[in-house]
């Protein structure tokens, strides 16, 4: 189980550009594989310290991911960055606010990472965020 968090400040989106592999140099939501004994929420705010150095507020369960051809899940909060305490960690060698027109989409890290950025877009347009969950079957 993987669980992360899309967090906005400003109406910006906080992003890593990941410094360990795989995809090491690709920009992704703080995220990562879930600990023993954390909830998915504890998971998704540790991550967001990990990579990012910030703190954050979950608001809602965002988006699920069923990866069955990799045997993970991957679930992403919509949450609330609290302050502007962010930088680069072990985990992650830049971090930074973007707004939804600089986002560099040639570089995202992940398929489920992209989806959950479109998803938000998207749901940003109309004002109304949803929870979505879904499959992706590569074979």
């Amino acid at each position: 189980m993987v669980v992360g968090a899309l967090c906005i400040r400003n109406k910006k989106i906080l992003m890593a550009k990941r410094n360990i592999n795989p995809r090491k140099g690709l920009w992704t939501l703080p995220a990562g594989f879930m600990e023993n004994a954390e909830t998915l929420q504890d998971g998704a705010l540790r991550e967001t310290i990990e990579e990012t150095g910030s703190k954050a507020k979950i608001t809602m369960p965002y988006t699920m991911f069923s990866l069955p051809h990799i045997n993970q899940v991957h679930m992403f909060y919509l949450a609330e960055l609290l302050d502007d305490n962010f930088g680069p960690t072990i985990e992650s060698s830049e971090v930074k606010l973007f707004s939804i027109k600089d986002i560099l989409w040639d570089e995202i890290a992940f398929p489920t990472v992209e989806k959950t950025l479109k998803y938000y877009i998207e749901d940003l347009k109309k004002d109304n965020f949803i929870f979505r969950e879904e499959d992706i079957k590569l074979w």
